[in-house]
């Protein structure tokens, strides 16, 4: 078994590589290859947190693992950052345990790997101007996967912090050399966008159907609780929706199930899961004028091929530790 860090993850994985890991992992899932519990969440006594369980198997590659994460509210900019977690993976065929891979960088690279793909399949084609809103750990995840997919020319931000929104839009020209603006409002930052990403902690709606407008793209990333919300009823029923699952949709999506409970959209509202769109069976974009939406949950079949990729480059470079558990 392998010992895989930080460091390790971040070179092997790169967004741009882990696109297409993604692509695979979402058709493998929408084929219902896949095992995926609903994710659990279990409080800790006398903390301000809570340990994620996120187990599950992949028939493609044969694997199977579970995740765990402990989120933590943490002061911005603590080096822990809000999940401080890892994955271990085993082998199918022997029930093997072949990696313990460290899980908050791989859960950051996968998730934004993720959006990078909805965005590839359901933006324009000539999307060039990106709004990151939030400017939490997966915001400046965000521009880099965005980067990978479409030829962004401008980016603009937002964050409730105006302080913070701004440092960020200069960490964001400083990275990328593209021009990069904060914004005094979210209907500022995205009144111009293509591509729209949503990356805050917020629990109600940050961002209003009103504001939207024809032709855009939105990854809706931050909110992973059926009682949170990053967008509102209007700009639900305004967009062609788009999940990663739908088991995981209807259970912890809680923007849809918000405007589903108030009337404003049914289940069916779902056009499909991305892996559908890959496939065929379920229709993508249809023209230029359409607002799509795709909901970020995350899934342990991304979990697990992002790990297994990652332990499969690492047994080739003899990277991380090996270890001999029987020894």
């Amino acid at each position: 078994m392998r010992i895989i860090t930080r460091s390790e993850v971040e070179r092997l994985l790169p967004v741009a590589d882990c696109v297409d890991i993604m692509r695979q992992a979402m058709l493998v899932t929408s084929r219902r290859d896949v095992t995926l519990p609903i994710r659990q969440f279990m409080p800790i006594p006398d903390a301000p947190g809570k340990l994620a369980i996120m187990p599950g198997t992949l028939g493609d590659p044969a694997c199977f693992g579970i995740k765990l994460v402990c989120k933590y509210d943490r002061p911005h900019g603590d080096p822990l950052g809000t999940h401080v977690g890892m994955v271990m993976l085993f082998d199918s065929a022997k029930g093997e345990p072949l990696a313990m891979i460290e899980g908050s960088s791989l859960t950051a690279i996968r998730t934004s790997a993720a959006s990078a793909l909805a965005t590839d399949i359901l933006a324009r084609k000539n999307a060039t101007r990106l709004a990151i809103i939030g400017n939490g750990e997966q915001a400046m995840r965000h521009v880099h996967a965005m980067m990978a997919v479409r030829s962004i020319d401008n980016i603009t931000v937002w964050g409730r912090d105006a302080g913070r929104s701004a440092c960020f839009a200069e960490a964001v020209e400083a990275a990328t050399g593209i021009p990069a603006q904060s914004c005094g409002s979210s209907a500022t930052a995205v009144s111009g966008a293509d591509i729209i990403c949503t990356t805050t902690a917020a629990k109600s709606p940050v961002l209003f159907g009103k504001d939207l407008k024809a032709g855009q793209h939105v990854n809706l990333v931050g909110a992973a609780i059926p009682t949170a919300a990053e967008i509102d009823d209007e700009a639900v029923a305004k967009g062609r929706f788009y999940v990663d699952y739908e088991e995981a949709a209807m259970a912890a999506a809680g923007e849809l199930l918000g405007a589903i409970e108030r009337g404003l959209v049914t289940e069916r509202h779902i056009v499909g899961e991305i892996g559908n769109v890959i496939a065929g069976s379920a229709a993508g974009r249809a023209n230029d004028d359409e607002i799509t939406i795709y909901k970020s949950l995350g899934l342990a079949s991304q979990d697990l091929a992002a790990a297994h990729a990652v332990w499969h480059m690492a047994e080739a470079e003899d990277r991380g530790m090996a270890i001999d558990l029987l020894a």
